[in-house]
């Protein structure tokens, strides 16, 4: 199969992790946005949490506004998530799995458990013309199902694969391949994200069916040390 350029989506939550920790307006993850659309992300993505942890309604709202780049929405599967998203139409939505005690996210959808509700909710985000990417594990039988139920993207959990060392990593990545391969079969656009860093990313990056990634702690960590602009630049040379 021949190589294309990955797509790299930028991540904000953290800038507005950083904001809401004083409780005030800075630093802006719109400016951060806007930063990122400068320096050559290919999209924004957001994870609007229902504690609003970080991001916000009026961040979601004055993206919108503010950018060119598509919008990437992460939610939970909750009537409240829905009703936003049919309102403020991003380019895409990716329903994630979501428990307000976790620190981040923890692993992929139970699509199978979840068909019937799932199913639901992607006719109607499609019939919006948004495009529907479910974040699941590098598990096959999940895939299948996100195809039945209609999704038009899986996005595949590389945490467990960023986390493991030797043998037990090099097993997580032939599991990631063999589901991106099957991505692939079934006509699902594949894209990857969760605990990538410039080492990860790369090796991920070589899965020639992976269309995008999805990176937001690291990038924005970095940043710290880096600046924005260049970490981004920097991530861009090392998926491509």
């Amino acid at each position: 199969m021949k190589k294309h350029k990955i797509r790299l989506g930028v991540n904000i939550d953290h800038v507005a992790t950083i904001r809401n920790a004083r409780g005030g307006i800075h630093p802006d993850p719109v400016d951060a946005a806007i930063l990122a659309q400068k320096s050559g992300a290919h999209g924004i993505t957001i994870h609007l949490r229902e504690d609003r942890r970080h991001i916000r309604d009026e961040d979601l709202k004055r993206l919108k506004k503010e950018i060119q780049l598509p919008i990437n929405l992460e939610m939970a599967a909750t009537e409240e998530m829905l009703e936003i998203a049919l309102k403020t139409k991003p380019n895409a939505v990716c329903i994630v799995p979501e428990k307000r005690q976790e620190v981040t996210t923890e692993g992929g959808l139970d699509v199978i458990k979840n068909e019937k509700i799932l199913g639901e909710m992607i006719k109607k985000i499609r019939a919006k013309k948004i495009r529907v990417s479910l974040f699941v594990d590098a598990n096959e039988s999940q895939i299948r199902t996100s195809k039945k139920i209609g999704a038009d993207i899986v996005e595949l959990h590389t945490g467990e694969f960023c986390h493991k060392k030797g043998g037990a990593q090099k097993k997580e990545f032939e599991k990631i391949k063999k589901c991106a391969e099957l991505c692939e079969e079934l006509d699902l656009e594949c894209h990857a994200g969760h605990g990538l860093n410039y080492e990860t990313a790369k090796i991920i990056a070589t899965i020639p069916q992976i269309r995008e990634l999805n990176i937001g702690h690291f990038i924005i960590g970095e940043a710290i040390f880096d600046g924005l602009a260049q970490v981004i630049k920097k991530m861009k040379k090392v998926i491509n």
